[in-house]
């Protein structure tokens, strides 16, 4: 849907989107998630990844080596038509 960062924002801006949320698949094919507030997002986030805790997801990382970074695909984000609060997911 989007080719970059500064694309996905002015969208995001535009239609007045709350909330983030970022998805991807455990390595068992379970889907997993967070979600952001949209205020709290910039391109730089976007483009250089979003830091998250391994450890929290079945067989990513043992604690002591969780850190993880997400970089979204831009491509992937749609409105979530379920939520109530406006949602982009990607």
């Amino acid at each position: 849907m989007f080719k970059n960062a500064d694309e996905l924002l002015a969208f995001v801006k535009k239609e007045n989107v709350e909330y983030i949320d970022v998805r991807f698949c455990d390595l068992p094919g379970v889907m997993q998630h967070f979600n952001v507030p949209a205020a709290t997002i910039d391109a730089d986030t976007l483009n250089d990844g979003m830091m998250f805790d391994g450890s929290s997801i079945r067989g990513f990382q043992a604690i002591h080596e969780s850190d993880m970074k997400l970089v979204p695909d831009f491509d992937t984000a749609v409105i979530d038509p379920f939520r109530a609060a406006k949602t982009l997911n990607m």
